[in-house]
C-alpha cells in the first residue's frame, strides 16, 4: 500500500513561475549586498571622491591624490587594529597618545644612550605591545569596561609623555636623531617615498594596503577571525563553546599597540623629532574611521575593508577642503556630519539586511 502511494506524491515540473513574481531573487541579492558592512561606506567614499573632484579641481592631479592617500594611510593603518578591537567588542581610548609614547621611547632611548636607532625601535615595539597587553589584561582581570580602563591609560600616558620628555631633554620635544646610526635604513622602512610616473608616493600607502589585506585574511579565513566575531557578539556564549576569550581580547589590544608603534615610528623618522604633547584626540579619529567603515559600537560586526574606505573619506575631506580653498575650521564639523550620517546608514543597513 505504501509503495503504491509514493508515486502519487509527485513534484510538479518547474517549468513555470512558482509563487514568485520575479522580485524575490532581486531582494535576496540586495539583502546579501547590504549585509556586507563595507558596502555603505564604499558608496559614501565614492560620493565624497566625486564631490571633491568637482568642487576642487586641484584634487585631480597625481600629486594631490598621492597626498590624499598619504593622509588616509596614516589614519588607516591605526584604524585597522582599532576596527578589529571594536569587532571584538572593545574600545581603546589610549591609541592616540600611545603613538607618541612609542615614538618618544625610540627617540630618547637611541639619543640619550647613543645607540643605533634600531635598538630604540625594538624597545619601542616591546613597550607598545606591553601597553596593549596591560590594557587587555586589566580589562579582563577586573571586569571593568574597556572605555574606563583605556581612559585611565590615556591619562597616564599623556602625563608620562610630557613629564618624562621634560625631565630627560629639558624640553617638550625630543632631540633630532637624523644623524644617528641606522636612521637612514629605518627611514626607508617607515617613512620613505618612491616615484610612480613622476609622483612621489609614500611607503605608508603600501603598508596600509598590506595590513588591510592581512587583516581581511585573518577575519575571513582563520580561526582567530572567528574568535574575534564570537567574543564581540557574545563572549559568554563564545566561552561556552571553547573560544579563548581572554587570549583573544588581550591580543586584540596588543594589535592596537603594534599599530601605534608603526605609526609612531613613521612620525619619528618623517620629522626626526617628536612633540610630547601630540596624539590627543587622534583616538577619536581612528574610532570614527572604523565606525564609518561599518563597525558597530556594540561589537560582533564589521570588516577590515570598511575602515580602509572610512580612512580614505577622512583623507579626502581633510585635503579636499584645503584644495577647494575653504576654511579648514569646518573640517571637524564635516567629520561630525560624516560620522553621524554613517552611523545612521549602518543602522538602516543592519535593519534592512535582517528584515524578513
Amino acid at each position: 500500500m505504501t509503495q503504491q502511494a509514493e508515486p502519487a506524491v509527485t513534484t510538479p515540473p518547474a517549468s513555470g513561475p512558482k509563487e514568485t513574481d520575479g522580485r524575490t531573487a532581486q531582494r535576496s541579492l540586495a539583502l546579501r549586498l547590504l549585509a556586507r558592512p563595507e558596502v555603505g561606506v564604499f558608496l559614501g567614499a565614492v560620493a565624497v571622491f566625486v564631490f571633491f573632484l568637482i568642487a576642487a579641481p586641484a584634487v585631480r592631479s597625481g600629486s594631490s591624490m598621492a597626498t590624499v592617500l598619504y593622509q588616509s594611510s596614516t589614519i588607516g593603518i591605526m584604524a585597522l587594529p582599532v576596527a578589529l578591537l571594536m569587532i571584538g567588542g572593545e574600545f581603546d581610548l589610549s591609541s592616540g597618545v600611545a603613538v607618541i609614547t612609542s615614538a618618544l621611547t625610540a627617540s630618547m632611548l637611541s639619543y640619550q644612550l647613543t645607540m643605533n636607532v634600531w635598538m630604540g625601535v625594538i624597545v619601542a615595539l616591546v613597550a607598545s605591545l606591553a601597553i596593549g597587553a596591560f590594557n587587555g589584561w586589566m580589562m579582563v582581570r577586573t571586569g571593568l569596561p574597556s572605555f574606563l580602563v583605556t581612559l585611565g591609560t590615556f591619562l597616564i600616558l599623556q602625563g608620562v609623555n610630557l613629564a618624562v620628555t621634560k625631565l630627560i631633554t629639558n624640553n617638550v620635544a625630543t632631540d633630532d636623531i637624523s644623524t644617528m646610526d641606522g636612521f637612514d635604513q629605518a627611514k626607508k622602512v617607515f617613512a620613505s617615498s618612491f616615484d610612480v610616473g613622476g609622483v612621489q608616493v609614500k611607503i605608508t600607502i603600501v603598508w596600509w594596503l598590506v595590513f588591510a589585506a592581512i587583516a581581511t585574511w585573518v577575519l575571513l579565513r582563520t580561526k582567530y577571525g572567528n574568535w574575534i566575531f564570537a567574543v564581540g557578539g557574545n563572549q559568554d556564549s563564545a566561552r561556552a563553546v571553547g573560544v579563548p576569550v581572554t587570549f583573544t581580547k588581550i591580543t586584540l589590544f596588543m594589535t592596537v599597540g603594534f599599530g601605534a608603534w608603526f605609526i609612531g615610528m613613521h612620525q619619528l623618522f618623517s620629522f626626526n623629532t617628536v612633540q610630547s604633547g601630540e596624539g590627543v584626540g587622534q583616538e577619536l579619529i581612528y574610532i570614527a574611521a572604523a565606525v564609518i567603515g561599518g563597525c558597530l559600537l556594540t561589537g560582533g560586526y564589521g570588516s577590515a575593508i570598511g575602515p580602509v574606505f572610512g580612512a580614505f573619506m577622512f583623507g579626502m575631506v581633510q585635503q579636499g577642503i584645503v584644495y577647494a580653498g575653504w576654511n579648514p575650521d569646518w573640517f571637524k564639523a564635516f567629520l561630525g556630519v560624516m560620522l553621524l550620517g554613517a552611523t545612521l546608514i549602518n543602522l538602516w543597513v543592519r535593519r534592512t539586511a535582517t528584515r524578513r
